[in-house]
């Protein structure tokens, strides 16, 4: 098991250290930082000292290394834009778009399992029909658009959840979350529906294909051969054989709903780290656009590195396969 998860740290860090040189090169290929915090009209004297600080006439490997050192510090430098900390910035929006992104994948795993589950055993009842044809419908859509079609609903007709924001946090400290307030709590609703139908709906089908195959493999005849209740063999042996394909798919989909949070964020302006980003890219900020890029791959490669530690404990072959080399 050592040498198994080893293998997948070095993996990780080696992700992690291309992503951190294409976000050093958003620096010296993507606009002028110079220009960007002094500005145009800034003299040469000045344009001169502003470079000798932030240490660009040093070599590029100089650089690249300090840039990685801070990073692994947390420095993400000073937004061009907002002439604030940019791990300041992400601190006060992560919050945000962690609960967010939480509650749309719960939503989209249990949801999307329990209905999978459903289609997959009783494939040709009406219910089952029903819901491979909603499931359809959300793929097919835009997110923006179901956004907008649950606002014009809930909010505009009947009036029963808010539109925009937040609503009311609780500062913790170290934390600012909407899981204790009422206002906070409904204003998490639609913008999680709308975050979690398109992943729920790949759950659903895939959960479904598995269901249909595994329950005709020859080990589920012979347990019903010997006279095994049908729950069980539906929920202890095919649903547990069912589930591994479906923990990567979870695992992507939670890196996934980070990177798409940002059109959510958007149409709900939900104060995260999506709508932080599309100001970046408004003003060209490029700290704050190399700091997003890095805290989700970060997150990708976190969440792929313990779905190949959890495929271990759970798919033997694998162990034999590590114990066998």
């Amino acid at each position: 098991m050592i040498s198994y998860f080893f293998k997948r740290l070095l993996q990780s860090i080696l992700v992690m250290f291309v992503v951190a040189f294409v976000s050093f090169s958003l620096f010296n290929f993507v606009g002028d930082p110079v220009n960007s915090m002094t500005g145009e009209d800034a003299s040469d004297e000045r344009r001169a000292e502003v470079r000798e600080i932030l240490g660009l006439n040093d070599p590029v490997y100089i650089q690249f290394s300090r840039f990685v050192g801070n990073i692994i510090q947390g420095n993400f430098g000073i937004s061009y834009q907002l002439k604030r900390e940019v791990s300041d910035l992400i601190g006060e929006r992560l919050p945000a778009t962690l609960e967010l992104v939480f509650v749309s994948a719960m939503l989209a795993i249990i949801i999307g399992t329990i209905l999978g589950v459903y289609t997959g055993i009783h494939r040709d009842s009406f219910i089952s029909n029903v819901i491979l044809v909603v499931s359809l419908a959300g793929v097919s859509l835009p997110t923006f658009i179901i956004g907008i079609m649950l606002i014009y609903l809930f909010s505009v007709i009947l009036g029963i959840l808010p539109s925009f924001g937040r609503g009311e946090v609780t500062d913790l400290g170290f934390w600012t979350t909407g899981f204790l307030t009422l206002s906070g709590l409904k204003a998490l609703i639609l913008p999680s529906i709308t975050l979690s139908l398109f992943q729920m709906t790949y759950v659903i089908r895939l959960v479904r294909a598995e269901m249909m195959e595994i329950l005709q493999t020859d080990y589920i005849k012979f347990a019903r051969a010997r006279g095994i209740k049908n729950n069980i063999i539906n929920y202890k042996h095919a649903l547990k054989n069912g589930l591994i394909p479906v923990i990567t798919i979870t695992g992507i989909n939670i890196g996934t709903l980070i990177a798409f949070s940002i059109i959510t964020e958007t149409v709900f302006q939900w104060p995260g780290m999506g709508s932080l980003f599309i100001n970046a890219v408004y003003f060209v900020d490029i700290p704050i656009m190399s700091a997003y890029m890095i805290m989700v791959a970060f997150i990708f490669v976190m969440i792929n590195f313990i779905v190949d530690i959890t495929y271990y404990f759970i798919d033997p072959r694998i162990r034999l396969k590590e114990e066998s080399e």
